[in-house]
């Protein structure tokens, strides 16, 4: 059990303002590119003042700091209030003050405060270094004395470079300070494919600005982005998981103790989250993916999920508890499309952070020839996906007859995976964790039997796993699992109650030895996995069942080129040998769960023969870490492993070919990740608390694997995109196969 005491709960905006740019004087600014200030310089576009230090004038006078807010009276730069100016959006800014306080219009004044609120949330509009501003929808204006308030008639600003006597306003570190490396258009990509994982998922699916609502029916707390930064997205999960964390359905889910406490507190000491086992906290905020993209991150899918029976359990329990007022979502499809338009607005805020539109790391891609031009240009190709049982709206309801009612026709599938494609998606999941109108999931875990229960009115029916050969590489799932049989053993919370009232004393029975879902591909399943690949999406067979999986593979081996697929989430539902194989005949990948770097090279090496006896293709090994995907991260590699030497380089030394110097990629180093002042994330310590951990585990890979572990981590992107060339490609030729 993790008892933990209840410590006071300060505003994460002042306890972050107590460990940055703390001291008698605040430190000094230097601007992108080295500029040190021409204090004339104007800021040309609105989006030049990001992340700089500026003074600020208006009517001829520089705007001052008093007790009453702030005034123009200043008659030099030297008089001005410093304005740190950070990003809150696009063209959007917080006015930073060297008090570290924030410029805030309340009704019709302005003042300097230390808690974020809609009015720091402030608009530039203008260009050629002339603005004005809104804040709350009104005008930023000056009265008779150049006292700023909002009125009627904006006020015009200008800004002048500051050389310093700016407070760094709040933000992640990202502990790798050179810039990453670029790739030539026309070579093959150097770099790391991410296939699975959730930014998607947060407690809030916008910046903070709206109201969207939560996904995971409002369990998950921390969000990849906001408007006021780290100290609001990774602040304080009290009001999701409750005083001590003592609401939140980790208690029950993981820890299976519903006393279990935890340290509610984030940003900036993070006593007690995000860990390695709590998987209902933020894990992938926007700067820890930024260190992973610099040191070699290149492609990443990005899926929008939710498990819906699941979802509406903790809505009716743990978030209706804690998100009143909030508007939780449940239905897979709905969700799933809410979370991938997120990621455009996630875009939008990381172009903001650099200074523009299209400046961003963070680029979404629709396909492989754009992917290669942002990678070229040393950026992050991201690929949205959906991973969700009841994908297209193909919820399926059986009756006690033992007939069904299916969720879906033909024609609904086709809408919806024209919707799909339309919105960005390029990679799908066709099956998941519950049965659907299209066929049967990959059993793993007894649970699910019963939580699908709520949303299908069914138990799963099964058949004694066959006894043939299956891969079982290191973090990948054989086929089926011990089922429960009679009750169920859970407790008196309130999603054991739950699932007990869902089962209405009707509790199946399963025989001894591990079993498999009897419910095989549907006509409309035969119909989805057509059109899915007709359509060209990048297609992912993992969470269908054993005999589903053969049916795509099959499907796949129909066209030439052949359709290739992934398995990028660990084989869940299991995967023989004989598919492993085949998978990699037709020009597929398997990448594990990310796991630590001991594990990840004992996976390699599980998979190499397999792999050069069923493909010529240079080894290549990415992984699917399922971040924010309900589930617990790696571990550290434990007692006896070689410890990371921190700071550690990536790209020079022992474990690196030759590759990264005649690809003109220099060697970068990486610090431990830590927040001065505050949490230091060690990895032989703590393991993988969150995606910024991901350097740390290459560099495991690299003491525990040696070069050929890191050449096929490295890779891994350049097969990845030869899989997306290759689906468009097969894609083409299945149009000519007639419809099942």
């Amino acid at each position: 059990m993790r008892w933990i005491l209840r410590r006071d709960c300060l505003s994460p905006l002042l306890m972050a303002a107590a460990l940055v740019g703390c001291g008698d004087s605040p430190p000094p600014v230097t601007a992108p590119g080295g500029v040190t200030g021409d204090n004339t310089a104007p800021a040309v576009s609105k989006f030049d003042l990001a992340n700089r230090c500026f003074v600020m004038k208006t009517g001829g006078k520089y705007v001052v700091s008093d007790a009453d807010g702030f005034i123009a009276s200043g008659g030099d730069a030297a008089s001005a209030e410093h304005f740190y100016m950070k990003p809150a959006g696009l063209g959007r800014y917080l006015f930073y003050t060297s008090g570290k306080a924030l410029l805030t219009g309340s009704g019709t004044a302005v003042t300097a405060e230390t808690t974020p609120a809609d009015g720091a949330d402030i608009t530039l509009d203008g260009t050629n270094g002339s603005y004005t501003a809104t804040s709350l929808g009104l005008p930023l204006a000056t009265d008779g004395t150049g006292r700023l308030l909002l009125g009627t008639t904006p006020a015009p600003l200008t800004f002048e470079l500051a050389k310093g006597g700016c407070s760094v306003y709040p933000e992640m570190p990202v502990g790798i300070d050179a810039p990453t490396f670029k790739n030539f258009i026309g070579k093959p990509v150097i770099g790391f494919a991410e296939v699975h994982s959730h930014m998607g998922m947060s407690s809030e699916m916008s910046d903070g600005s709206g109201d969207v609502g939560p996904s995971s029916g409002g369990v998950l707390y921390g969000q990849p982005i906001n408007r006021f930064g780290v100290p609001e997205a990774l602040g304080n999960c009290i009001a999701l998981h409750g005083p001590n964390g003592i609401l939140s359905a980790e208690n029950i889910i993981l820890d299976t103790d519903p006393l279990a406490m935890h340290d509610t507190v984030g940003w900036p000491s993070f006593i007690d989250w995000p860990k390695d086992d709590s998987f209902l906290h933020q894990q992938m905020y926007y700067k820890w993916i930024e260190r992973a993209w610099k040191a070699g991150l290149r492609t990443m899918s990005i899926h929008g999920t939710t498990i819906e029976a699941l979802c509406n359990i903790a809505k009716a329990t743990y978030g209706g508890l804690t998100n009143v007022g909030k508007n939780v979502e449940c239905v897979d499809q709905d969700v799933g499309d809410l979370q991938v338009a997120y990621l455009f607005d996630i875009e939008k805020y990381v172009d903001a952070q650099e200074g523009g539109p299209g400046k961003g790391w963070f680029r979404i891609v629709k396909d492989p020839t754009e992917a290669r031009s942002v990678i070229a240009d040393g950026k992050l190709a991201v690929i949205p996906g959906l991973e969700f049982a009841n994908v297209f709206r193909c919820r399926v309801r059986f009756l006690p007859d033992g007939t069904e009612i299916p969720g879906c026709t033909r024609e609904s599938i086709d809408a919806e995976i024209d919707k799909a494609w339309a919105s960005g998606v390029r990679q799908i999941f066709p099956y998941h964790d519950v049965d659907s109108a299209l066929g049967g999931t990959g059993i793993f875990s007894s649970i699910l039997n019963y939580v699908g229960f709520t949303d299908t009115l069914g138990f799963w029916k099964t058949y004694n796993c066959p006894d043939v050969e299956y891969f079982t590489g290191e973090g990948v799932y054989v086929a089926g699992a011990e089922l429960e049989t009679g009750a169920l053993m859970l407790g008196g919370d309130p999603l054991s109650q739950a699932l007990i009232a869902a089962g209405a004393g009707v509790l199946p029975l399963y025989p001894p030895g591990r079993q498999c879902n009897a419910r095989g591909v549907t006509d409309l399943g035969k119909y989805a996995i057509d059109k899915i690949m007709k359509k060209g999406f990048v297609f992912d067979i993992d969470h269908a069942e054993l005999s589903i999986k053969q049916y795509m593979l099959d499907q796949g081996a129909k066209v030439t080129p052949n359709y290739p697929m992934i398995s990028g989430h660990g084989g869940h539902g299991g995967i023989t040998t004989a598919q492993a194989e085949q998978l990699f005949r037709q020009g597929g990948v398997i990448f594990p769960g990310l796991p630590n770097g001991k594990d990840f090279a004992r996976f390699i090496q599980q998979l190499k023969p397999v792999w050069t006896r069923s493909t010529s293709r240079p080894l290549a090994v990415g992984y699917g870490a399922d971040s924010n995907g309900l589930r617990t991260l790696p571990g550290p590699r434990g007692a006896g492993s070689e410890p990371i030497q921190y700071p550690f380089t990536l790209f020079k030394g022992a474990g690196w070919g030759p590759q990264y110097a005649a690809a003109g990629i220099a060697p970068i180093k990486v610090e431990m990740l830590s927040i001065p002042g505050g949490k230091t994330w060690n990895m032989d310590e703590q393991g993988m608390s969150h995606y910024g951990l991901v350097p740390d585990i290459v560099e495991e890979l690299r003491i525990e694997g040696g070069e050929e572990a890191t050449t096929a981590l490295y890779n891994s992107a350049e097969t990845y995109l030869q899989l997306w060339e290759q689906t468009l490609k097969a894609s083409a030729e299945a149009k000519k196969l007639p419809s099942p």
